[in-house]
């Protein structure tokens, strides 16, 4: 069994724990997929460390990700969050996960599952890919084309295919481990 991890996550000790306990690990749950998708969408123009080492803090400013709550945010809410530095503060972003709090609940009053309408992209099952290096990942695929689509056409923002095929990667609809990566074995058996 490979000992490797993907190079991607270095050896800053939170980003290997992300790399090994969550990161293309699959998940189901429709309030967890909500949290790591507007997380992605905060990443725009940054790294994914820079967001890991804020989720404490949109956790805080943001209700715990609760949409019911995060939908009833005003402009007054607004205003509190640009001033958060516990977030990445840009008025965009910070509206974004707001609106798509509210889309998130829109769904569901058309009775669509969250999870299930994330999920029907990869008909329900991860892909399991067998890369050898990060030069063959694609930062995009036909599936996150088609989810990015979708999601926009919900209301959703900050959803375009790249943050989203990396969103994909994340909760696990892909298994992008390089196969010389320990967790690439871990996460085939956990699909």
């Amino acid at each position: 069994m490979p000992t490797e991890r993907c190079p991607w996550c270095g050896t800053d000790p939170l980003y290997v724990a992300y790399h090994d306990t969550v990161w293309g690990r699959p998940e189901y749950d429709s309030l967890a997929l909500f949290e790591k998708l507007c997380l992605d969408g905060q990443q725009a123009g940054l790294s994914w460390i820079t967001i890991l080492r804020k989720q404490g803090g949109y956790r805080a400013a943001y209700a715990n990700f609760d949409p019911q709550a995060i939908a009833r945010f005003t402009d007054a809410d607004v205003h509190r969050l640009l001033s958060d530095p516990g977030i990445v503060r840009n008025r965009l972003k910070v509206q974004s996960i707001i609106r798509n709090a509210r889309s998130y609940l829109a769904l569901q009053e058309q009775g669509l599952e969250f999870s299930d309408f994330l999920w029907q992209f990869v008909d329900g099952a991860p892909r399991q890919n067998h890369w050898q290096s990060l030069e063959q990942v694609p930062v995009t695929t036909p599936e996150s084309k088609a989810m990015s689509r979708a999601l926009k056409q919900a209301g959703f923002n900050f959803v375009g295919p790249t943050i989203v095929y990396a969103f994909m990667q994340a909760t696990g609809m892909v298994n992008d481990h390089l196969v010389t990566c320990h967790a690439h074995a871990e996460c085939q058996q956990l699909a």
